[in-house]
């Protein structure tokens, strides 16, 4: 061969170079995350600054690359098809075509690609400052060519950004989670702190309270030695006070209030003055979010609170813990039962309390029973069924089966739930 045919075969070989390096940052770049580059932008890595202000101006960025990429592609074709028509005559030019075909989509296209998918974040910031220069050589045609394809958009009535994301930020984000958790690249426990987190606006009072049945409360009027000894024998901190009926709640006694009024009566139960210590209730609307009454506990320094209906009637009580047991989870004891009332069987099945909360035992069990109709499980099978069923009666949905247990006038107080279906637990 020639001296001139060793040349255009450099020149073909630097092409397809040039096309594997435009390939690959073309997928380094779009498939890294924006979030991992804001975080190392902010830890002062300068090329992690670049990669986001490349990928702030995508549509540009896009364009230089697919510039520079058809350039050399279509450069070395012609290269090649000269080439090959001098060596092979006109049939060259299918030699010309088979050969580069296979270079270019199997090392111009296909290998790039693969290893830039697989290790996005590390290449981006590795062609971050090329791709810069690239952008600024072809500043000016690419503003022109911007400005073309957003004409003949506008055209058939496409504009630019004005198109809405399917799914809103805080879903996008627990998509991902969930996808990391599949993908085992997050924990279970992390990836329920997480959904509890974003859960936190779309969830209201009403949905974590501790229902008025449920609730400890004392009667005001009950001799001050029987209040005390009541609230000593109570294993929470905060305990209402009513007068007249249940509802009526006057004020909250706490324990250490009570203590302190008990040294100073010298211990004598009688001594001790109930109202003078009870504090006043704090009264919360159902349908308040979550966010806003985390946001209210620590703007009162309390962590207790009376929940209303629209009516003004006490529903129950909501407590700072409880907010936060949604983002952490309940806390299992010595014995490693996950949820109060939660009882797994060895057959798969579950026994469940029906005044357990379905969030509570979804994050248990790795479930996905649907809470927005009702709070509790209980609640769940009466919303189903629309009527409320007796001991002993079955009923399929959601892909499981609810066996009642125990009914107590109109509540149900146990339930056996079977997957259908085997459920494999994540960890």
């Amino acid at each position: 061969m020639m001296l001139q045919d060793w040349l255009a075969i450099l020149a073909i070989a630097v092409c397809l170079l040039l096309s594997f390096s435009f390939s690959g940052s073309e997928t380094a770049l779009t498939a890294s995350s924006r979030a991992a580059f804001l975080r190392l932008a902010e830890s002062h890595n300068r090329r992690a600054g670049i990669v986001n202000r490349l990928l702030a101006a995508r549509e540009r960025l896009i364009g230089a690359i697919l510039i520079g990429n058809n350039v050399v592609n279509i450069l070395a074709s012609a290269l090649a098809t000269s080439l090959f028509l001098l060596w092979f005559g006109d049939i060259g030019v299918l030699y010309a075509t088979a050969v580069m075909t296979v270079l270019v989509v199997v090392f111009a296209e296909i290998l790039p690609k693969t290893i830039a998918i697989n290790a996005p974040e590390r290449i981006a910031l590795l062609v971050a400052r090329p791709m810069s220069w690239l952008v600024r050589l072809l500043g000016p045609i690419l503003m022109a060519i911007e400005a073309l394809v957003r004409g003949i958009l506008r055209l058939v009535g496409i504009r630019i950004g004005e198109n809405q994301p399917i799914l809103s930020a805080h879903e996008e984000l627990r998509g991902a989670v969930d996808l990391m958790h599949r993908e085992g690249a997050v924990e279970k426990l992390d990836r329920d702190m997480m959904g509890g987190l974003l859960d936190l606006r779309e969830l209201t009072v009403s949905d974590v309270m501790v229902h008025r049945t449920e609730m400890m409360t004392i009667n005001a009027d009950d001799p001050p030695e029987d209040i005390v000894g009541a609230a000593l024998k109570s294993e929470y901190t905060r305990i209402p006070l009513w007068r007249g009926t249940p509802e009526n709640i006057v004020g909250i006694l706490h324990a250490k209030d009570l203590l302190r009024a008990l040294n100073v009566a010298d211990g004598d139960r009688s001594k001790v003055d109930i109202s003078a210590i009870a504090l006043p209730p704090w009264f919360v609307p159902d349908i308040r979010p979550l966010s806003e009454q985390l946001k209210a506990f620590r703007r009162r320094k309390t962590h207790f609170a009376l929940v209303v209906d629209e009516y003004g009637e006490v529903e129950g009580l909501v407590t700072l813990e409880d907010i936060l047991e949604e983002i952490v989870g309940d806390i299992s004891d010595e014995h490693d039962i996950p949820v109060p009332g939660v009882r797994p069987q060895p057959d798969g099945s579950v026994n469940v309390d029906g005044s357990v909360p379905i969030r509570d035992l979804n994050r248990a069990m790795d479930w996905n029973l649907p809470d927005g109709d009702a709070t509790t499980v209980a609640g769940l099978v009466i919303h189903e069924v629309r009527s409320i069923p007796d001991a002993g009666q079955s009923f399929t949905f959601h892909g499981f089966r609810f066996n009642v247990l125990r009914k107590e006038r109109n509540r149900i107080t146990a339930l056996r739930i079977t997957p259908l279906t085997p459920h494999k637990r994540v960890a």
